[in-house]
């Protein structure tokens, strides 16, 4: 070790009475300095030597250690330190020289300059030390008179404030980098700006302290008035606060002036204006203890006008990523942002989703407007809001669906049903409105947004099919069944493109002669493995996914075309009854496509007759008459299937002008033969005698069942007592041996 330089008289009268490094304000951060050295007196030497001294207008503030692995434990905690003043030879020979190795390889703590003091510098040869290790200055003990020491640490100091401006003018354009991509509005947004607040303190030599504030009538600011949308240093409990809630009035005008006169002020600091829109200003106020010169103005004008721009470029992701998330109507997050909080929020076992459809909203819209329709959802919105609290997250998932995901506790069908159970006020208007809901308890697993979402869907469409305005946990069976019936939708999109489809007819009976007078076309679906598929199972399907139109062309194309083949073999007269199902019917193309069908296929339109369901009735009357109109026009009969099922009444029935009338399977099943007379087919016939229309039975299977029906006057009839549905080769055969045999 060494010992400690001596102090003449020379150097403290030289320091001391400077008038440039007399001790600056209190409020002045000093620059502190590591003495790493294990003799005390070097210690208290370095005290005495620069305790009074200011360096670049700051005091200096003393650490000590007293060995290497002490100064390690220091800098390991601290990492603001600005200089280090290390001895070489301490526990070991090389301590301070390894030391110095793991702070910059350990620590990666580049920043920090290293003074190494030394009593014994044969340990450390200076050429082979400076070469090899990140030092910054090698000194003997001996030659560090009160001058050099303070020349050498001045040096060190000016270099670590440099490094350290390189650094966070580093740090702040990484910022500004980051936040330029960002999604996240308010994230994205204060991150750029804290890089703008960093990079401006770097370009004048200051400490990162001040903040950045914002005035528009968008969604940053409140109610119009600036907000605090990014802060650093003291300033950073500031953040997302109105301007008007700043502690320091100078600073609160400031930066208000600055504002309204759209200007760069200098004043109680640095007030710097950003033009960033014609509908958004932005305002940064540093705190600075000197006034800029001249140059410093001009870069910070330059800097100003790039910045803007970048400004402009985060705000317009912000308002993509409003767009892209959020409902701009009612300012609720939407499907989207629904599904990314669903993933995020999901294994949370204790969560529920819920799905909460407005019953019959879109016949309210229709009645009195859009605009009040809006004016509907926002009450709907507010109501939710005010029943659930923040602990639920609401949503708008669709037009008048609302999706919530919270704490079961929270969300609950009471709750739900609770949320209607007194009418909404809208427009001084008193509104009653009901909702149907679905459930889904999360279990805690990771899972996919979508996915959840398919699932409350589902138990919502059954709600709404069932138990409308009630809310209803989802179940597995559900899921089960829904995918099952997606699985199903597939293969007959495969099958129907594969033309893996057929028709079977099943003859249909003059019952007083017996012999056969048409045939029901019925569509078949086989699959690869050679199941058959019962219509009631895929019609459903076809009809709610849409293929039924196509289908229903195909049946209607196939029948007819089978329909000419039994004419050119001699069976004159012969009727084809074609289903068509409730949404082929309604399709405004429907006449045109039957009658280019009819003319296609060659075929007498009077030999055709179309099956609907008795559910047309329920459709608006004056929009059916004039379609079955146009449809008799073209000389096709029209029968009314499933007769007694549905809601029709007398006049409806003559309204609808219709040819025949089809009993359904039921009502024949429960025929006596004690009492033909009596059951529902009994006055289904009579009613039909009564509009002079023919009646026709299904679901025949024995003969006491055909003597009744013959007996209360029924005309024709089709079951399993005179054929089963069969390919069409099989029904030419059936009917030729029909007719041979009667």
């Amino acid at each position: 070790m060494s010992d400690v330089p001596s102090l003449d008289d020379d150097d403290i009268v030289q320091f001391i009475d400077d008038p440039s490094d007399r001790a600056p304000a209190a409020s002045v951060e000093p620059w502190r300095i590591l003495i790493v050295d294990d003799e005390a007196d070097v210690h208290e030497a370095t005290l005495l030597t620069l305790r009074d001294l200011t360096i670049e207008g700051r005091p200096l503030a003393f650490l000590h250690a007293y060995s290497a692995r002490e100064a390690y434990a220091i800098l390991a905690r601290d990492q603001a330190l600005a200089v280090i003043l290390l001895d070489v030879v301490m526990e070991s020979e090389d301590a301070g020289l390894q030391l110095v190795r793991r702070i910059r390889d350990e620590l990666h703590n580049q920043s920090v300059r290293i003074i190494l003091r030394t009593g014994q510098p044969g340990y450390a040869p200076e050429i082979e030390t400076i070469r090899a290790y990140d030092i910054n200055d090698y000194r003997t003990k001996s030659e560090l008179t009160r001058v050099r020491l303070f020349t050498s640490l001045t040096v060190a100091i000016r270099s670590y404030w440099q490094i350290r401006q390189i650094e966070l003018s580093r740090r702040g354009l990484e910022l500004i980098v980051a936040a330029s991509t960002g999604l996240n509005r308010l994230r994205a947004l204060q991150q750029f700006a804290e890089g703008v607040v960093t990079q401006v303190c770097a370009l004048l030599n200051i400490a990162p302290e001040g903040l950045i504030c914002a005035s528009s009538a968008g969604a940053l600011t409140d109610g119009g008035e600036p907000l605090v949308i990014a802060a650093a240093g003291r300033y950073r409990e500031t953040i997302h606060r109105p301007l008007r809630g700043l502690p320091e009035a100078p600073v609160r005008d400031a930066l208000q002036q600055c504002l309204l006169e759209k200007r760069h002020l200098f004043t109680h600091g640095i007030c710097l204006y950003f033009n960033v829109s014609e509908t958004r200003d932005m305002a940064a106020y540093l705190k600075i203890a000197r006034e800029p010169c001249p140059m410093d103005r001009h870069l910070l004008e330059v800097f100003c006008a790039n910045v803007s721009v970048g400004f402009e470029n985060v705000l317009l992701h912000s308002q993509l990523f409003d767009l892209a998330y959020h409902d701009q109507l009612l300012r609720l997050p939407n499907r989207n942002r629904f599904i990314q909080l669903l993933e995020e929020k999901c294994t949370d076992p204790d969560m529920t989703l819920a799905l909460l459809d407005l019953d019959d909203f879109a016949e309210i819209a229709l009645a009195l407007d859009h605009r009040f329709g809006d004016l509907v959802l926002q009450a709907v919105a507010d109501r939710l809001g005010q029943t659930f609290g923040p602990r639920v997250i609401l949503a708008r998932v669709a037009g008048d669906a609302f999706g919530l995901l919270g704490p079961r506790d929270d969300l609950n069908p009471d709750r739900l049903q609770q949320v209607f159970a007194g009418p909404l006020t809208v427009q001084g208007e008193t509104i009653r409105i009901s909702a149907t809901s679905s459930l889904i308890r999360l279990n805690g697993n990771p899972a996919r947004g979508g996915e959840l979402l398919k699932d409350a869907s589902i138990a919502l469409k059954q709600g709404k099919r069932f138990g409308r305005g009630k809310a209803s946990y989802f179940s597995d069976a559900l899921g089960h069944a829904a995918r099952e019936r997606m699985r199903m939708l597939t293969d007959l999109r495969a099958a129907f493109s594969a033309e893996r489809l057929s028709l079977a007819f099943q003859p249909q009976i003059d019952l007083a002669s017996g012999r056969p007078v048409g045939a029901e076309a019925l569509l078949r679906w086989e699959t690869d493995e050679g199941q058959w598929i019962p219509p009631d199972q895929f019609i459903p399907l076809a009809e709610q996914s849409g293929l039924i139109v196509p289908l229903g062309e195909w049946v209607l194309r196939t029948a007819c075309q089978q329909l000419r083949r039994l004419t050119e073999l001699g069976h004159a007269g012969f009727r084809m009854a074609i289903n068509v199902s409730h949404a082929q019917f309604r399709e405004p193309g429907f006449v045109p496509m039957l009658e280019r069908v009819l003319a296609d296929c060659q075929v007498a339109a009077a030999q055709v007759e179309l099956e609907l369901t008795e559910s047309i009735a329920m459709e608006q009357i004056d929009a059916i008459t004039a379609k079955l109109a146009e449809i008799r026009r073209l000389g096709v009969a029209i029968a009314i299937d499933d007769f007694g099922t549905g809601y029709s009444s007398l006049s409806v029935l003559r309204q609808l002008k219709v040819d025949r009338l089809k009993i359904d399977r039921a009502f024949v099943h429960e025929l006596e033969p004690s009492n033909p007379e009596s059951g529902i087919a009994q006055l289904i016939v009579a009613l039909g005698h009564q509009c002079n229309l023919i009646m026709i039975a299904e679901g025949v299977e024995t003969e006491a069942q055909r003597r009744c029906l013959l007996t209360m006057g029924c005309q024709e009839a089709q079951g399993y007592l005179f054929a089963r549905p069969m390919p069409i080769r099989q029904l030419e055969d059936w009917m030729a041996e029909a007719i041979a045999s009667g």
